[in-house]
Formats: structure tokens, C-alpha cells, sequence
């Protein structure tokens, strides 16, 4: 795992920038940095920060060139499937040097090309500059689990593993798109390829771009998608829990492979519980570790984690969070490139924390839920379905519109909504936190009617006749990559801990969404029904399998706390705050405290605000 910059551009020369720029991602890769700069060209700079994970000798250092001097590549990453793909070249006579997968991931696009990506089982990004036809070709795995920035104009490209890392360049202008914060406001993140800021872009999941040097030019396709269900070649009941056993374990099975110590976070969970039964059947005493977080026994998962750690014999470490999650806020803040309401993060960092003490590897449970039918407003949606074929779709606008005036409270809202939605096609966007009428409230301008984020929405929701497919592509595409991924990459790069998430190889997304039918995912009673199936073939009889609880924090609690709720209103209530209207800041804050539940709207607002303090960020 590591963090990886690159620039080319007619003008720029100042390497004490472009070392700025890399040092600002060192917590990604604190064992070593590197740069490598072009001979014939002096306006190319390509940078590594290195978390060394798989061949900690020097030899897989990078920016890593190859033995005809005509390819360089950084790389962020692991190639789980390295050790097949290097046998395959090898057999085709093309010698190695190193025993770590970047060095094959160079070859097998010097001898694939952009095809390579085929072949690859991974989470990755990675760079590679073609000297002699001038060109730099960067890829981003399947599901999203690494990022990438990058900034484009008339004289330069470049881009960062980071925001951060471009935000260390003065070309790049510290402007918020109003677009952009529009979105962020009313599904908690920025997706795909779209920016916080005015002038830079993601690279989307599952894409790849070419940079052409002499025409200056970028070709961004897309490699990889979503399989259609096959209806033509479904698997019986017994055979698809075997076939979906067999890729999970072999999936665990390369997710464990590294020279550094690896261990599980076991939350006692579903999904956990049986990426720990697999990996015990692939190494002996297996270290599995549970957070325990003082101040609400109701989020106290250590007992269904000791359970499993128990039956499986593995080395299990209960870790225990003594740390002040408020302190903390400043620190996610910063670290984030992008504002994110998404409280679990105070959470998440703590757990990366603690266990980077005891190793550099952690495999998480990660895609479970939208693989497999988890979350409960699947449930919910069927539930909903089955009422609204009563009434037709225009007469449950009008309800829905009618209640949705009458109802002023936060909570269940969506849902309200929901109701007035045509859902033999479209999809309600469920995770709304900022709907339409109140961003313009916060704006203070009645002018300002953006509906960007309602029809972005709409776009980006995945069309399909079944519902249930609809709904769990659409989180697969948007929720987890934009939301979960983040999360997850950020914090624990943040304490340079690698995280993998067995769930997402893309052999088991592509069996999940393209061999099981929406019926064995969830029904209007129970969720992830064949994932369970498999847990009761492999988990302990007294697991508790109707236990459904995400990782979170009492948040609503939080903010009604003195020191919560003194904080926020210095921050957002600063005169130097010109962005949210006070007074509607002001009336979330009384509602909340009043018992109108709003501490994620408050966590959203307060982060946003802290990080474009941070960043100088501004509209």
C-alpha cells in the first residue's frame, strides 16, 4: 500500500514543490519515498511513498523502471493473483529480477497492454510512463478501494493518489464547485469522477486513462462493470453456496499472503465472522481483533467476536478505545481530500489505530452488504413495493407531498418520500441528508434552487426491472465506492495500516450479481439469505444470525453533549463562516437539542466546515 504523484507538464521544474507534494502523503507510505524525473524531458516528476508489504528488500522499490530503460511505473496496491501472472510470463521467456507484484504488473502490461487489466485480481492504482511513445497510462481497480486525482489544462497534467498532494501545487485553485458541495450536501460525498473542487476530477472506479504528452490529450474508458443477471446458467442451491464458498476461500487464501504480520477485524458480524472461519482453514492461529468502544453497551460487539475468535482457535485481541473521538475531529478533517458525512470514520480511524500496533495487514468484511442483500432498507423497499401496487404512482406523489408539508421532523423523512416514488423503475435516494428545500435554506439565498444533486441521482442509479438488483448495483456503485471505500482508505492510511476486503474480489462480485437471484439476497423479512446460508454450513451453531448492527457511534448523543455542541457552534457560527446561512444552522441545532435527531447533519456541516478551513478552501 502507498501513495504515488506524477506531473508532466511544459513548464514546471521546481522539485522542491513536487517533494512538498509527495511528503504530504508520507503517512501512506512511511517506509520510503522516491521520485524519478525524466532525462529527456525535464518537466516529468513521478513520486512514491512505500508501505512495504510484499518483498521488503529494496529491489521492489519505487518509481520501479524496467531493464530496457523505457517504462517506469508507481503503484499503489496489491496484485493479489501476482504469482500466477509472473509464471505465465516467465513461461513466455521474460525474466525477473524482484519477488513483489509490481514488477510483474510492468511486465504484463508491456506484454498485454491496457488488456492486462483482465488478468488482474487486486486493488490498485498504478502509473505507467511509456518513454518512447510519451504517453502515461493509469488504471484504478474494479470496485474503488484506491483513488485518484488528477488535473488537467492546456500545459500540464498531473495527478495524486490525494487531494492533498495536488492541493500542494499552486496551479491547482482552491475553488468549491457549487455543484459539487450541492451533491456533497444531499448524499454526503462527491461521486465518481466529479470534485469538491473547480478544475479536478477522480478517476472513476473500474477506468483507465491515457495521456498522450505530444497532444496533450486524455482518453478515459471504462474496462469493467457489473456483470446482468444470467438467468440461463443458474446454479442449484447446493452448488451455489459451494462455488460461493470456494471463491470466498480462495479469495481469503491470496488476501493473507504478505512478509509483514496480517490479522482480521472480527466485529462478530456476518461478514467478518466468516472471512475469520476461512481464514482459519488457511493459516494457523489466525490474530483476529475487536474494537471496544466505552459509553454504550448497546455497540459493544465484543462478545459475538469472542465467540468466533473462541471456535476457531484464533489469537483474538480485544483492543480498547480510550481515546477522545471529539480530539480527533480536526485530525479526520484534514485527512480526508474530499468532506465525507459519514460519522463511522471517528470509529473506523480508532479501530486502524489500534491495531497497526499489532500488525500492517487487517482483512475486513467490507461489500458484504451490498453484495449479498444487507442492508435493511432493502427489506424496507420490498416491504414498500408490495404496499404502493395498491395506488397508483401519481396519487402517492400527491400523499407523499401532502405528508412531507405536514411532517417537520427529521427523522423519516426519506421514507416519506420514498412513498411517492415510482419503484417498478426509478429509485428513492434513500441517505438524503440535505433535501432540496433546506440546501437552499442553508444557502440563505432564494435564488439558489440547485436541483444538481437530484438529477445527478437519477443518473447514476442503475436501471434494471428488478428492484432489489437495482437497489444493491446502485449502493455497489455509489455507496460503497464513494462512502465505505473512502472511509476506510483514508483512515487507515492515515495510521499506514493496508486493509483488503476479500468480498471484493471481482470474481465474487461478478458470481454475487451475475449467478444469485435477488430472491436468495433478501426478502421482506430477512437479509443476506445464501450468505447465511453459508454461515450456518461454517459458523458455530449459537451464532446469532438475525443480529444486524453497522458500525457507528451514539452521534445523536454526542452532539447534545456540552463540549459537542460548544464546538460546533464556534465553528459553524464563526464570523469567518460565509458559506451556511447562521440562522438556519442555529435551528438544526435547537431542533437536535429539542429531540429532533439531527447529530449526522451537524457531523456533515461541522467536518465540511473544519476541512475548508484547513485547505483554505472557498467559493
Amino acid at each position: 500500500m502507498c501513495g504515488i504523484i506524477g506531473i508532466a507538464s511544459k513548464s514546471f521544474n521546481n522539485k522542491d514543490v513536487f517533494f512538498k507534494a509527495l511528503s504530504s502523503m508520507k503517512h501512506r507510505g512511511p517506509d520510503s519515498s522516491n521520485v524519478w524525473a525524466s532525462k529527456e524531458i525535464k518537466n516529468i516528476f513521478l513520486g512514491h511513498n512505500r508501505l512495504s508489504i510484499i518483498d521488503l528488500t529494496n529491489n521492489s522499490s519505487q518509481p520501479m523502471i524496467d531493464q530496457s530503460g523505457n517504462f517506469v511505473i508507481i503503484f499503489n496496491g496489491e496484485i493479489y493473483n501476482y504469482k500466477s501472472i509472473k509464471a505465465e510470463l516467465s513461461k513466455k521467456g521474460i525474466p525477473f529480477k524482484t519477488n513483489g507484484d509490481t514488477e510483474v504488473l510492468l511486465e504484463a502490461y508491456k506484454y498485454w497492454g491496457k488488456n492486462c487489466l483482465e488478468k488482474l485480481v487486486g486493488m490498485f492504482v498504478f502509473a505507467i510512463y511509456d518513454l518512447k511513445k510519451e504517453r502515461i497510462f493509469i488504471a484504478r481497480d474494479r470496485a474503488g478501494e484506491k483513488p485518484l486525482y488528477y488535473y488537467h489544462n492546456a500545459s500540464e497534467f498531473m495527478f495524486s493518489s490525494e487531494l492533498k498532494g495536488l492541493m500542494s501545487f499552486p496551479q491547482i485553485n482552491r475553488k468549491i464547485n457549487i455543484n459539487s458541495l450541492d451533491i456533497f450536501l444531499a448524499e454526503g460525498y462527491v461521486p465518481g469522477e466529479k470534485c469538491i473542487l473547480e478544475g479536478v476530477n477522480k478517476l472513476p472506479a473500474g477506468h483507465h486513462l491515457t495521456f498522450d504528452l505530444k497532444s496533450n490529450k486524455i482518453d478515459l474508458q471504462r474496462y469493467w462493470s457489473l456483470p446482468p443477471l444470467d438467468l440461463d446458467s443458474q446454479l442449484s442451491l447446493d452448488d451455489t453456496i459451494l462455488t460461493l464458498e470456494n471463491l470466498l476461500n480462495n479469495s481469503v487464501k491470496n488476501q493473507l499472503e504478505a512478509d509483514v504480520p496480517v490479522g482480521i477485524l472480527l466485529s462478530g458480524g456476518l461478514d467478518s465472522s466468516i472471512i475469520t472461519a476461512l481464514a482459519a482453514r488457511n493459516k494457523s492461529k489466525v490474530n483476529t481483533y475487536t474494537i471496544k468502544i466505552d459509553g454504550d453497551k448497546s455497540l459493544d460487539e465484543s462478545k459475538h467476536a469472542l465467540l468466533i475468535a473462541e471456535h476457531f482457535g484464533t489469537n483474538h485481541f480485544e483492543l480498547k478505545a480510550e481515546d477522545s473521538l471529539f480530539d480527533s475531529l480536526p485530525m479526520i478533517a484534514k485527512q480526508f481530500d474530499e468532506p465525507l458525512i459519514d460519522s463511522s470514520s471517528l470509529p473506523t480511524f480508532l479501530v486502524t489505530k489500534l491495531v497497526k500496533e499489532h500488525c500492517t495487514v487487517a482483512l475486513g468484511g467490507d461489500g458484504g452488504d451490498e453484495l449479498f442483500g444487507g442492508y435493511n432498507h432493502y427489506s424496507r423497499l420490498i416491504n414498500l413495493f408490495s404496499i404502493s401496487k395498491y395506488l397508483n404512482t401519481d396519487l402517492r406523489k400527491i400523499i407523499s407531498k401532502l405528508l412531507i408539508s405536514i411532517y417537520k421532523k427529521n427523522k423519516g423523512r426519506n421514507w416519506i418520500k420514498a412513498f411517492g416514488t415510482n419503484l417498478a423503475s426509478d429509485l428513492p435516494r434513500l441517505a438524503t441528508y440535505f433535501d432540496k428545500n433546506e440546501r437552499v435554506k442553508l444557502f440563505n439565498d432564494d435564488s439558489y434552487n440547485n436541483t444538481v444533486a437530484e438529477q445527478d441521482w437519477n443518473l447514476r442509479t442503475v436501471l434494471s426491472n428488478d428492484l432489489i438488483e437495482r437497489a444493491t448495483k446502485t449502493d455497489f456503485y455509489n455507496y460503497l465506492c464513494e462512502d465505505i471505500l473512502v472511509k476506510v482508505d483514508r483512515t487507515s492510511m492515515m495510521n499506514s495500516l493496508e486493509t483488503r476486503a476479500p468480498f471484493l474480489d471481482h470474481r465474487v462480485i461478478d458470481f454475487a450479481y451475475k449467478q444469485i437471484n435477488s430472491s436468495l439476497k433478501t426478502n421482506s423479512k430477512q437479509r443476506k439469505i445464501i450468505l447465511q446460508m453459508l454461515g450456518k454450513k461454517i459458523l458455530p451453531k449459537e451464532f446469532d444470525f438475525n443480529r444486524k448492527q453497522g458500525f457507528r457511534i451514539p452521534i445523536d448523543d454526542w452532539f447534545k453533549n456540552r463540549q459537542w455542541c460548544n464546538f460546533t457552534k464556534d465553528v459553524l457560527l464563526d464570523k469567518n463562516q460565509d458559506i451556511f446561512c447562521h440562522s438556519h444552522i442555529k435551528d438544526i441545532i435547537n431542533n437536535h437539542m429539542n429531540g429532533d435527531n439531527q447529530g449526522e447533519k451537524l457531523y456533515g456541516l461541522l467536518i465540511f466546515e473544519l476541512w475548508r478551513k484547513e485547505y483554505g478552501a472557498s467559493l
